[in-house]
């Protein structure tokens, strides 16, 4: 079978524990076999990012800059016990946090549905699409510990020096607390606010968004004039015409409405609202191994596709052990395919994304025909019962599974 040729390469980051096993079945069965293509390879594992200080990180971030396609394998955050597990040398950030601050971008996640999976919410009959401003706010914020007795203030200094700088008393600390410093700018609001407009055309959904302007009258009320000011002046005429609407809701308001929806919109959140909410959505169709996760920028022209799940640290204690385990790949395998296809649409190769296509097909395919890894299985026929428990022949382990869907995939681009 002739290769694929992918003129223009893409940017690979490699990732943690599980995912990164999973990471290396994809290119073994789904990927190498099948593409001619030149990679960008940044190895963003724990013990890298602590060896190089971080560096790796902020390279990969302008490359995908660079180059306009990045596939990202999920990697760990550290916290106090994970800095003690791997020895580093300090907690460093989020990679996804630093390259989302390099790309300025939205990242969009939505469920990949299969027709025999079935819903913890069963009335959530179509998608929900959270779009994610994925800039600043507590993912480029500073916190601290405070120790002492004293008083903390917010400062803004101008650069202008004939100005007189503002200063704003926030606590007098009698006892120990702690504190935080967090910023965001019009011109990153207005490119996820363009951003979001421009999906929900795409998608031909509503589009809502939600924050807490009555608490936050300056900084989620920023983001309510943006929003509105740019839908009145360049986007209520479009979404006339196609029927759909926009509108702002406070978020609990809004966390009540999704729940009673029957799916169908786009969600857009401030950062951290946006992190918890795709979670929550992931969960409520079933599974963090179903859903799609990219990061656009505003001009369109620049995707990082990742993983929605985080490393699955726990498969990855059975698999040190020599355990096998049944891992669900379709998460990872959707990020190479959407990266895939974006590298396509810029390219023009529409070979590339019939590839993807067919690839993406092939999963849904593979898992409605009853063939599937534990998480889903335990989804379709449930956890505690003697007969469900002598089903387990229906569920493949990790690689199995991989193999079952390289054979169908391979079936499906012979037709």
């Amino acid at each position: 079978m002739k290769k694929i040729k992918v003129t223009n390469p893409i940017v690979e980051m490699d990732g943690d524990e599980m995912a990164r096993i999973i990471w290396k079945y994809i290119k073994k069965y789904l990927i190498f076999p099948y593409l001619d293509i030149k990679i960008i390879y940044f190895d963003l594992g724990i013990d890298n990012r602590d060896f190089t200080e971080d560096k790796i990180t902020i390279e990969a971030g302008y490359a995908i800059k660079k180059y306009n396609v990045g596939i990202k394998c999920a990697t760990i955050t550290p916290d106090e016990e994970r800095m003690k597990e791997f020895h580093l040398k300090k907690k460093w950030k989020s990679p996804n946090g630093t390259i989302r601050n390099i790309l300025d971008g939205t990242i969009f996640r939505e469920p990949i549905i299969a027709g025999n999976i079935p819903r913890p919410i069963p009335n959530w009959k179509n998608p929900i699409c959270i779009a994610r401003h994925a800039y600043a706010d507590q993912y480029n914020a500073i916190d601290i510990l405070v120790k002492e007795k004293g008083k903390l203030y917010l400062k803004f200094i101008p650069d202008n020096k004939k100005k007189n700088f503002k200063k704003f008393e926030i606590h007098h600390f009698i006892k120990p607390g702690i504190s935080m410093a967090m910023y965001n700018t019009d011109q990153s609001i207005y490119g996820f606010a363009r951003s979001c407009f421009n999906y929900s055309i795409y998608k031909k959904w509503p589009l809502f968004l939600s924050t807490k302007n009555t608490i936050l009258k300056n900084y989620d009320g920023r983001y309510k004039d943006i929003f509105d000011d740019l839908y009145k002046k360049e986007f209520l005429s479009i979404f006339e015409k196609i029927k759909i609407t926009y509108e702002h809701r406070l978020i609990d308001d809004m966390i009540a409405y999704a729940i009673k929806s029957n799916g169908g919109f786009v969600w857009a959140c401030k950062n951290y609202d946006g992190d918890v909410h795709s979670d929550t959505i992931a969960q409520g169709f079933g599974s963090l191994g179903m859903m799609t996760s990219m990061l656009l920028t505003p001009d369109g022209k620049t995707m990082e596709s990742e993983a929605a799940h985080g490393t699955i640290t726990r498969h990855y204690r059975l698999y040190q052990r020599g355990l096998k385990t049944s891992t669900n790949p379709v998460s990872s395998i959707f990020a190479w395919t959407r990266g895939l296809k974006h590298r396509a649409f810029l390219d023009k190769n529409s070979s590339l994304k019939k590839f993807s296509e067919d690839l993406e097909k092939t999963c849904i395919e593979v898992i409605e025909s009853g063939t599937m890894t534990k998480d889903l299985f335990k989804l379709l026929y449930g956890y505690n019962t003697y007969e469900n428990r002598m089903k387990n022949y229906n569920y493949l382990d990790t690689e199995s599974f991989f193999s079952v869907l390289k054979s169908n995939f391979e079936k499906k681009i012979l037709e």
